[in-house]
C-alpha cells in the first residue's frame, strides 16, 4: 500500500507540475486576451478595464495563487470567449475525444501487434521488408499531413478515379447536416462513416509504432528454447504464437500502449481540427488562438490527468500480466 500511495502521490505531483508549467508558458506567449475580446472600436481604457475584470492586471505570482486556490476547490473558472464554465465546455467536447481516442487506441493495439507478429514470422522476406518500409513511413508522417492526404484521396480523388460509393467517405463533421434529424441505426451508421477517416489516421500512426516494437519482441521470443520445444512437440502454430509467444510479449506491449496514449492525444488535436470534430483538441486550439486561458488550463489538466493515469495504470497492471515482476 505504501508503494501504491507513493506512486499516486508522484503522479499527482507530476500533473501539478505540468499544469504549473502550462500556466506560466501560456501567459508568456505573445497576445493579450483583453485586446482580442474587446470590439474594434474599443479604446485602450476599455481594454484595461476588461483586463482588470479578468484579473490579468495582477502580478503573475498573484494570478498563479488565485488559479491554484480555485483549482484546489475544483473550480476551473469561466471561459473568456464563450462566457461558459470551463467544466461545461469540456463536458461537451470530452465524449467526442473519448470516442475517437478509445476506438483508435484499441485498433492501434490490435493492428500493431498483428502486423508486428506477421513481420516477425516472416523475417528477412519481402513481406517483412515491405511492411517495415510502410510502418516507418507512416510513423514518421505528421498526423495532420496524413489527415489532409486521406481527405484528398477519399473526396476529390474518389470522384476522379471512380471509387465505389462505399469508399467515398465524408471528410468533415460528425453528422451529415441533411441527416441530423434521423435517429436509430441510420444515425449510428452516419456517425460511423464520418468517423472512418479520423480514426484511421490516429490508428495508423499508433499502430505503426507498436508494430515495430512488436516485431522486435516477437522475433526475439521465436529464438527461445521454449518456443522451439513447443514446435518440436507438434503444437499448431496458432497455439505456439498465442500461448507461448504473445503471452510473453504482452507485458511490455501493454506498457507501450500506455506510452502511445500521448501520441493519440497529440494527434487528436490536429485530427479534430482537420476533420472538424468538436472534441477536446479542437476546443484547445480555439482556446489557444483566443488566448482563453481558463479553457487552455482546463483542457491541459484533463489531458495530463488522462495520460499520467494511463501510465500509472499500466505500471500497476504489469505485475498482474508478468508474474516475474511480482514481489
Amino acid at each position: 500500500m505504501r508503494s501504491l500511495a507513493r506512486r499516486v502521490l508522484a503522479a499527482a505531483a507530476l500533473v501539478w507540475l505540468v499544469l504549473s508549467l502550462t500556466f506560466f508558458l501560456v501567459r508568456a506567449a505573445p497576445g493579450d486576451p483583453a485586446a482580442l475580446l474587446v470590439p474594434p472600436t474599443a479604446t485602450a481604457a476599455d481594454a484595461a478595464r476588461l483586463r482588470a475584470t479578468l484579473g490579468l492586471d495582477a502580478p503573475i505570482a498573484v494570478q498563479y495563487a488565485r488559479w491554484a486556490r480555485a483549482v484546489l476547490r475544483g473550480d476551473l473558472g469561466e471561459s473568456y470567449s464563450l462566457h461558459r464554465p470551463v467544466t461545461s465546455v469540456l463536458a461537451d467536447a470530452l465524449p467526442v475525444t473519448l470516442f475517437l481516442g478509445l476506438t483508435s487506441l484499441a485498433l492501434t493495439f490490435v493492428t500493431g501487434v498483428a502486423v508486428g507478429t506477421l513481420q516477425a514470422t516472416r523475417r528477412g522476406r519481402p513481406a517483412d521488408a515491405a511492411l517495415t518500409v510502410a510502418t516507418t513511413a507512416v510513423y514518421a508522417a505528421p498526423s495532420y499531413w496524413l489527415a489532409l492526404a486521406l481527405v484528398a484521396l477519399f473526396t476529390s480523388g474518389a470522384a476522379r478515379w471512380g471509387f465505389p460509393a462505399a469508399l467515398r467517405l465524408p471528410a468533415f463533421g460528425v453528422r451529415d447536416p441533411a441527416a441530423v434529424g434521423t435517429g436509430g441505426v441510420a444515425a449510428l451508421a452516419d456517425v460511423a462513416r464520418h468517423a472512418v477517416l479520423p480514426v484511421l489516421v490516429l490508428t495508423a500512426v499508433g499502430a505503426a509504432g507498436i508494430a515495430r516494437y512488436a516485431r522486435s519482441s516477437v522475433a526475439d521470443l521465436l529464438d527461445h528454447d521454449f518456443v522451439r520445444t513447443a514446435r518440436a512437440k507438434g503444437l499448431a502454430p496458432p497455439r505456439v504464437y498465442g500461448r507461448h509467444v504473445l503471452a510473453n510479449a504482452l507485458p511490455p506491449l501493454v506498457v507501450l500502449l500506455a506510452l502511445a496514449l500521448p501520441g493519440v492525444v497529440a494527434g487528436s488535436v490536429f485530427v479534430e481540427s482537420v476533420f472538424a470534430w468538436p472534441g477536446m483538441g479542437r476546443a484547445l486550439l480555439a482556446a489557444i488562438a483566443a488566448r482563453d486561458y481558463p479553457v487552455v488550463m482546463g483542457a491541459t489538466a484533463l489531458y495530463a490527468t488522462l495520460v499520467i493515469a494511463a501510465n500509472l495504470a499500466a505500471d500497476l497492471a504489469l505485475p498482474l500480466l508478468d508474474p516475474r515482476r511480482r514481489t
